[in-house]
C-alpha cells in the first residue's frame, strides 16, 4: 500500500516537473509587444521602401558595434530641414529638436541580458538584416517577425555553418 502511494506521488511529481519544463520551453523569451505603437510615427515603408534608404544609413553602428543603434534626432533633422519641412509630423520632430528632447522609441527586438548578439559579426558574415528583422521596407509599423528563441538562432547558425558552441552567444 505504501509503495503504491510512493510510486503514484513520484509519477505525479515527475509529470508536474515535465509539464513545467514544457511550458517554459514554449513561452517566448520576452513578453514585449511584437508591434508596439511608437511615441512618434515613423514609416520604414516610406524611408527604406519608397525612398530606398539602406539600413546602415540610419542604423550606422550596426557594422561597427554589437548594437545597431537608433538614429539620433539630429540624423532625422539633417534630412528633414530640406525634405517635407512643413509636414505636420516633421514639425513635431522639429519641436522635439528645439526642446532638446529625444524621442523615446520602444524597443521591438530584444534579447535577455545573458545573450550576446553582435550585429557587426552578422553583417560581416553577409547576413541580410531581413533575416532577423523581416522585410522592414514593407512595414508602416515595425513588428518582430521571428521568435528570437534559442532554437531559432541555432537553426540559423546551422544553416550558415556558424559555431553553435554555447560561448558564442552566451556570456
Amino acid at each position: 500500500m505504501k509503495r503504491s502511494w510512493l510510486i503514484g506521488g513520484l509519477v505525479c511529481l515527475l509529470s508536474a516537473g515535465f509539464l513545467t519544463l514544457l511550458l517554459m520551453y514554449s513561452l517566448p523569451l520576452d513578453f514585449i509587444e511584437r508591434s508596439p505603437v511608437q511615441p512618434f510615427f515613423f514609416s520604414h515603408k516610406q524611408h527604406a521602401g519608397a525612398n530606398g534608404i539602406p539600413c546602415l544609413y540610419c542604423h550606422r553602428y550596426a557594422d561597427k558595434s554589437s548594437l545597431a543603434g537608433i538614429p539620433a534626432l539630429s540624423d532625422c533633422r539633417s534630412c528633414h530641414l530640406y525634405i517635407s519641412p512643413e509636414s505636420p509630423r516633421i514639425k513635431i520632430l522639429h519641436e522635439h529638436w528645439n526642446r532638446q528632447e529625444p524621442i523615446a522609441w520602444i524597443r521591438v527586438n530584444s534579447l535577455p541580458d545573458h545573450v550576446y548578439f553582435p550585429h557587426m559579426m552578422h553583417i560581416r558574415a553577409g547576413i541580410d538584416c531581413s533575416a532577423c528583422h523581416g522585410d522592414v521596407a514593407t512595414m508602416e509599423r515595425i513588428s518582430r517577425t521571428v521568435s528570437l528563441k534559442m532554437g531559432w538562432c541555432l537553426g540559423c547558425h546551422r544553416q550558415h555553418q556558424a559555431s553553435i558552441d554555447c560561448w558564442t552567444c552566451h556570456i
